[in-house]
């Protein structure tokens, strides 16, 4: 069993995905921040943050498939 707090980091990264593929960065970026206050060490929420941040500021194309290209190393 996880505890509650797990649960709801994993509840709001799902959330925060589903906006993603949806292209409502700036919701998405909510539902990452929201997972990173319950536990500012989770990954998955970190990169996507990010990666929400990138797509902000640089719009995807609007045939956009969801891959994220990493630009630089």
């Amino acid at each position: 069993m996880i505890s509650e707090d797990k649960q709801k980091v994993l509840d709001l990264f799902a959330e925060g995905r589903r906006k993603y593929k949806l292209m409502d960065f700036k919701g998405a970026r909510k539902c990452f921040a929201d997972a990173l206050k319950i536990d500012a060490e989770d990954g998955p929420s970190q990169v996507y943050y990010a990666r929400c941040k990138h797509y902000l500021d640089n719009p995807p194309p609007e045939d956009w498939d969801g891959i994220f290209v990493m630009n630089t190393k």
